[in-house]
């Protein structure tokens, strides 16, 4: 076998190469403790803000060019409007020129029969070598011409007449008409001037028989007004001469009583009250001082109660804090216990520890076995 040199592919390299920078730079910035422990890779930061800005930028002046471009088609489409126009309104021109200057109807071979020109052009071969196109009035046309016009000057005086006659007999039945809306309305004023003078005198009447009305009313209103203060005034004298002669003026105590049926005492009469007996006091007195020796032995019974729940609550309080004591002996000869059982539990754990560090686990790790670690950052 003979060792071939083959040319390593330079695309191949390249790849490589770029893997094998990008694999450093990764391991540089995954393995900078600085930056894993502090804080972020500004670096990176600020470069994709850079990035960011760029591409804004670019999109602004992209942006702006197609406003450019649309504002440059927009001027095009304009001019090439107003170019089309001039171009119509040049070729109108010339073709009006031409037509004034090349197409005059003078100048055409019917100039004598349109336009009655004297001049015009006319065809100086004879006639009986012309053809039929070329004729201009054939034979039979003309005949009965002047007999055709006078007979419709003729029919045009009529109807001119008959029109008058019309326009005549239709101005006086407007004029008939006119008067007699005239007449009719000269009627209408009459009869509306009739009917105002009645209304008036009617309007006239029914014031004054309402006015007679009004003060036959007014009259009997007065009577009554009259005769309503005279019974007034008398009511007004009864009730003085009543409340002079009444029990209220006179004091009189019965009267503040009244006699009720069934046997039941009498009953008071507010208003005309005039203050208890020295009886009534007596009794208002008396029952006082009953109700206040019932309050006071209420107190005293209550006093010897509340002693007595107080006693009870002394007594259950002492009951309390002798369960209260037994429970804390408890707890603490449960703890002592508790923590006896821990001390037991250090010291084989401390037993154990030594023989571990001291007997079983006695070969240390060298350099070697931690640069094993982290050495790629896959």
């Amino acid at each position: 076998m003979y060792k071939v040199d083959l040319p390593v592919e330079q695309s191949l390299e390249k790849a490589v190469e770029r893997r094998r920078s990008a694999e450093t730079a990764r391991k540089a910035r995954i393995f900078n403790t600085r930056l894993r422990v502090m804080g972020l890779d500004l670096d990176a930061l600020n470069q994709q803000v850079q990035e960011k800005k760029h591409q804004q930028n670019m999109e602004i002046q992209r942006g702006n060019a197609f406003d450019k471009l649309g504002e440059y088609h927009d001027k095009a489409l304009l001019q090439q409007d107003i170019d089309e126009r001039e171009k119509r309104a040049a070729l109108h021109t010339d073709l009006t020129k031409y037509w004034a200057t090349h197409q005059r109807e003078e100048d055409s071979h019917d100039a004598d029969l349109k336009c009655g020109l004297k001049g015009a052009f006319r065809i100086t071969i004879p006639e009986g070598e012309l053809g039929p196109a070329s004729m201009k009035i054939f034979q039979g046309e003309g005949i009965g011409e002047e007999q055709r016009r006078r007979e419709q000057m003729k029919k045009t005086d009529r109807d001119l007449r008959a029109q008058k006659e019309d326009n005549e007999k239709r101005h006086m039945g407007d004029k008939h008409r006119e008067m007699i809306v005239s007449k009719e309305l000269v009627h209408q004023d009459l009869r509306g001037v009739q009917q105002n003078a009645l209304e008036g005198e009617c309007k006239k009447a029914a014031r004054i028989a309402l006015d007679n009305y009004n003060q036959a009313l007014a009259a009997e209103r007065a009577e009554k007004l009259k005769e309503q203060h005279r019974q007034e005034e008398r009511e007004n004298l009864a009730e003085m001469q009543h409340t002079l002669t009444s029990d209220m003026m006179t004091e009189c105590a019965e009267a503040a009583k009244r006699e009720v049926e069934g046997g039941r005492p009498p009953r008071v009469l507010v208003d005309k009250w005039k203050g208890m007996s020295p009886e009534q006091l007596s009794d208002i007195h008396r029952e006082r001082e009953e109700q206040r020796l019932e309050k006071q032995r209420q107190r005293d019974a209550e006093k010897i109660q509340a002693a007595a729940w107080e006693l009870q609550l002394l007594k259950l309080s002492r009951e309390a804090e002798e369960q209260e004591r037994r429970a804390e002996e408890l707890r603490r000869e449960k703890r002592t216990q508790t923590d006896l059982y821990n001390m037991q539990l250090a010291r084989e754990q401390q037993a154990y520890q030594e023989y571990l560090n001291k007997k079983l686990y006695t070969n240390k790790p060298s350099k070697e076995y931690f640069y094993q670690f982290n050495s790629v950052s896959r």
